[in-house]
C-alpha cells in the first residue's frame, strides 16, 4: 500500500471531529457552478454537498462509511454512495458537473482525468477545490510552532514559512480530455481557541499518523495557552479551478 493509499483511509477514525472541525468553503464560489447533474468526489461529511444540492441533483462517492453516514444526514437530498471512486462503476447517464473538493489529489493520479471526463457530458465541467493554508491571521504562532513540528516531526524542514497566497501555484492536471481552466481564489480567515485547533489537527492525515502526534498536540497546546492567550487566527485561500470537457467528437 502506497502512502497516498494508507493516509486517504485515516479520515474516517472520528467522523464527528472530522464534521465538527474541518472549515466550509466561501458561500460565493458556489454561485459559479451549476448543475443539474451533479457528481462530488470525496465529499467527507457533506461541507461541500449541502451547498452543492441547491444546484441539482447530487450523487456523492465517499471512502469512508463513517463519513458518509454523516454526510447522509447533513446533507440529505443527496444520493452518498460508499465506494472508492477510483473504481466505482460510472453510471451511464453522465454528468453536467464533477466537483471534488480538497480530495482530488487523493484519486490515483493516472486514472483520475481520464475517469472525471468519462464521467461527464461533453462540455461538462470540473471543478476541482483546493484549501491551502496561507500567510496571515495570527502570523507569530505560525513561526513559533514550527519548533514544535521540528520537535516532534523529523520531516518538517528547517524554518519553515507560510506563504501568500500570491505565491501559491495554480496548479490542475494537463489532459487532453480539457479545455483550459480557469481559476478562481478566495482568501478568509477563521479563528480558533485551543481546543477547536487541536480537533482541526487531528483531522489532517499527516497528524493522524504521526508515531509522536500526542507529543506534538500537547506542545502546540500549550504553546496556544501561554503566549496566545489560548486564541489564534488562521488565514485560507480556497482555489477553485474548472475546466470544461472536450467534445469526445472531437
Amino acid at each position: 500500500m502506497t502512502d497516498r493509499e494508507h493516509l486517504r483511509t485515516t479520515f474516517g477514525g472520528d467522523a464527528a471531529r472530522y464534521h465538527r472541525a474541518r472549515p466550509t468553503y466561501p458561500p460565493e464560489m458556489f454561485t459559479r457552478l451549476s448543475g443539474p447533474r451533479i457528481l462530488e468526489i470525496g465529499p467527507g461529511t457533506g461541507q461541500a454537498t449541502l451547498p452543492l444540492t441547491a444546484l441539482g441533483d447530487v450523487t456523492a462517492v465517499e471512502l469512508s462509511p463513517d463519513l458518509a453516514a454523516v454526510a447522509r444526514g447533513h446533507a440529505p437530498a443527496a444520493q452518498v454512495v460508499v465506494a472508492d471512486f477510483d473504481v466505482w462503476p460510472l453510471p451511464a447517464e453522465p454528468f453536467d458537473l464533477v466537483v471534488s473538493a480538497t480530495a482530488f489529489h487523493w484519486l490515483d493520479p493516472a486514472t483520475r482525468m481520464a475517469r472525471c471526463a468519462a464521467a461527464l457530458r461533453p462540455g461538462g465541467v470540473l471543478a476541482v477545490i483546493s484549501t491551502h493554508h496561507v500567510a496571515g491571521g495570527t502570523g507569530p504562532f505560525f513561526v513559533d510552532v514550527q519548533k514544535c513540528y521540528e520537535r516532534w516531526d523529523p520531516s518538517t524542514p528547517p524554518d519553515l514559512r507560510l506563504v501568500p497566497a500570491s505565491e501559491i501555484p495554480a496548479e490542475f492536471d494537463e489532459s487532453a480530455d480539457f479545455e483550459p481552466p480557469e481559476f478562481f481564489r478566495y482568501e478568509w480567515e477563521r479563528a480558533y481557541d485551543t481546543e477547536s485547533y487541536v480537533d482541526l489537527l487531528l483531522t489532517y492525515s499527516n497528524h493522524i499518523a504521526l508515531p509522536d502526534r500526542d507529543r506534538l498536540i500537547a506542545d502546540i497546546r500549550r504553546l496556544i495557552d501561554t503566549r496566545y492567550d489560548g486564541r489564534v487566527v488562521k488565514r485560507y485561500m480556497t482555489q477553485l479551478a474548472s475546466a470544461h470537457s472536450v467534445s469526445r467528437s472531437s
